[in-house]
């Protein structure tokens, strides 16, 4: 691959393409708020002894409804279908993702 074509493939977006950008986005913002709500749970449980529960079950509430957003954000506004390369299958998957980060902040919550 020679220098222009580099420069060009990285003008378009690189080898992930501006397409399966917005899906990434949401699940690493739905997989931020799993990370969040569990580690409110432990904190509850007594297992980490660092930070306030209660913040970290606001955060996951908070990332979790930001990725099932842009789950669906991603959703409505991509072109094709699964298979496309537009990112459909990582929105279909960052809306689950960032359901169960807002039900395990909801559980933080109501345990603290």
């Amino acid at each position: 691959m020679s220098a222009a074509d580099v420069l060009t493939v990285a003008a378009e977006g690189g080898i992930i393409g501006d397409g399966r950008t917005g899906a990434n986005l949401a699940l690493g913002v739905g997989f931020a708020g799993i990370v969040l709500g569990w580690s409110a749970l432990a904190r509850l449980a007594g297992r980490i002894r660092v930070g306030n529960p209660r913040t970290g079950a606001l955060s996951a509430l908070v990332a979790g409804l930001a990725g099932t957003f842009l789950g669906l954000l991603h959703l409505a506004t991509s072109d094709g279908g699964p298979g496309t390369g537009n990112g459909m299958v990582g929105a279909v998957v960052a809306v689950p993702l960032g359901l169960a980060a807002m039900e395990l902040g909801r559980r933080a919550l109501k345990r603290s």
